[in-house]
């Protein structure tokens, strides 16, 4: 008797449970989980939307095209050398803003503020700022000829277009990343460093043999953070290029090809969602690489 009223607690508290999720849930597959079924059933077929939607089964024709593809191909190497080179900088450049807030130094309230003013801008607006800085007789251009160094064509140089993007967004995103490692830092416990000064550790040996492995959780969220960010850029080549990916394909992206695809180019939906798909398999497999190379994996 007593095993079943208490099956029947446990019945209740799970059903309430099921019900104060019920609106997440509802939401999460409305929005979220039917549009990704959605996009798997399109990869497989050939989709026409004028006049009507017309869907032809073509197996996996849209995956095979994907493979002789150049647009593709040069996509995929422009978000691969953008991830290789933006995730580490990105990183590396949180990590030293936070440890310099975090160091006790005059003013680190306001310098908290300037640091993160980056983020809060919009990505647009602060794309079309730098753009005007970009210009061949705009601000880089002019300090850069003070100096006495060479100057480029950053927006319509193929050679450096890319190169622009990154370093605006590693000038953007660092901030956030920046928060989160200012966090953890806080948490580290002073003893540590205490017991590093007695035994005669210098800064540099307190940040590398306490700091980073201290880090090393957060660094792993930090860095999965910034792998699915990156891979998904899109808003600011487009605006570059006016969503061309130019000059000649240098900032075509693979989220800004789905797009010219799915929206520019008719009865290629299907290809898009399959190109948009191999894209989500690409973030799957770098994130379970990730955490595998990973020396430690858990919760801060």
């Amino acid at each position: 008797m007593v095993k079943s009223s208490s099956s029947k607690k446990l019945r209740r508290e799970a059903g309430q449970g099921y019900l104060f999720m019920a609106p997440v849930l509802i939401i999460l597959g409305i929005f979220v989980i039917t549009p990704i079924l959605c996009a798997i059933y399109l990869s497989f077929h050939k989709v026409e939307l004028l006049g009507g939607t017309n869907l032809e089964f073509r197996g996996l024709d849209n995956f095979m095209k994907i493979t002789f593809d150049d647009r593709a191909h040069i996509a995929l190497k422009n978000t691969f050398i953008y991830v290789v080179i933006v995730v580490p900088l990105q990183t590396l450049l949180a990590l030293v803003l936070a440890a310099s807030l975090n160091a006790g130094m005059k003013g680190q309230k306001f310098f908290r503020i300037v640091y993160f003013l980056p983020t809060l801008t919009s990505s647009a607006v602060l794309t079309l700022i730098f753009m005007w800085m970009y210009n061949q007789n705009g601000l880089i251009n002019h300090i850069l000829d003070m100096l006495h160094l060479p100057t480029y064509n950053w927006i319509g140089d193929p050679s450096v277009a890319l190169l622009a993007i990154m370093i605006m967004n590693i000038w953007a995103t660092a901030p956030f990343f920046m928060v989160i490692y200012l966090a953890a830092l806080q948490d580290i416990p002073d003893s540590h460093y205490e017991a590093a000064e007695l035994d005669g550790a210098t800064g540099l040996q307190k940040f590398w043999h306490i700091t980073v492995p201290n880090l090393r959780p957060v660094t792993s969220f930090v860095v999965i953070m910034g792998l699915i960010g990156t891979f998904q850029l899109f808003d600011q080549s487009y605006i570059f290029s006016g969503g061309s990916g130019g000059p000649n394909n240098s900032t075509l992206t693979v989220v800004l090809l789905i797009y010219q695809y799915a929206f520019k180019s008719l009865g290629t939906m299907g290809y898009a969602t399959a190109l948009a798909f191999m894209l989500a398999i690409i973030i799957l497999i770098a994130t379970l690489l990730q955490r595998k190379f990973s020396k430690e994996e858990s919760l801060y």
